[in-house]
């Protein structure tokens, strides 16, 4: 959806992202199909946001377009991680957000919309943070995207968020897709994710249940609705 166009609201004490559940202005698209949608993108350079709640596959799903995109022309696709935008766990400590990472106001919104404006500058080569789980903070400069590179696939929970300073974003995308998933598989697959950090299951529950949860209904409530939706989820 773009600029001027009205965000959707939705009850947020409801179901968070039922399969088959779509935003007015949506088309359903089979995820098998998207690869298909973005290779048919006009322009030197196309920016294609994937956007849905905590836990709901973007990181796979971008990386599945990336593989079939570069399998029909190499070297045409790479995928941007917004997470390389965390702020660092000295600065979310000093602003009382440490137990909030990941929540909108933990991320420099600003200088990922500068990167996008970059990228769509088409610049020689253009270098982007990336996220280290393991370490829990962002490596700058940590990969390289080059001029040859088509399709830009910008993965990311609050791309397509209503709110500033996420709202600037919106207008530099090409096309947009969200995940549909339901919160009871979003809560187990977020659950397993932690559970792998060897993080205290009373931890694993607060981090659950009043955080990353609680982001991923905030995006029906106050996020643009996309272009495309898939709700064809696999775990």
């Amino acid at each position: 959806m773009r600029e001027g166009d009205k965000p959707s609201w939705v009850d947020p004490n409801g179901p968070m992202g039922d399969a088959g559940a779509t935003m007015p202005g949506e088309l359903r698209a089979p995820r098998a199909d998207l690869a298909g949608h973005i290779e048919s993108l006009p322009g030197p350079r196309a920016i294609t946001a994937i956007v849905g709640a905590p836990g709901s596959g973007k990181s796979r799903l971008a990386s599945e377009i990336a593989q079939a995109l570069n399998a029909r022309r190499e070297g045409s696709a790479m995928v941007v991680p917004m997470d390389g935008f965390h702020y660092d766990d000295a600065v979310l400590e000093a602003r009382g957000l440490l137990a909030r990472k990941g929540a909108p106001d933990t991320f420099d919104v600003a200088g990922l919309l500068a990167l996008i404006k970059r990228l769509k500058a088409v610049e020689p080569e253009t270098a982007i943070p990336v996220f280290d789980r393991q370490l829990e903070l962002s490596r700058g400069s940590a990969e390289i995207v080059p001029a040859t590179v088509r399709h830009i696939l910008l993965e990311g929970n609050y791309l397509l968020l209503s709110q500033d300073p996420w709202r600037a974003l919106a207008q530099e995308f090409d096309l947009t897709v969200r995940l549909s998933v339901p919160e009871a598989e979003l809560r187990a697959r977020l659950t397993r994710r932690w559970e792998t950090f060897g993080i205290a299951p009373t931890e694993i529950t607060r981090r659950v249940e009043e955080n990353d949860l609680p982001n991923g209904r905030l995006l029906l409530k106050a996020a643009r609705a996309a272009d495309l939706v898939v709700t064809d989820f696999s775990d």
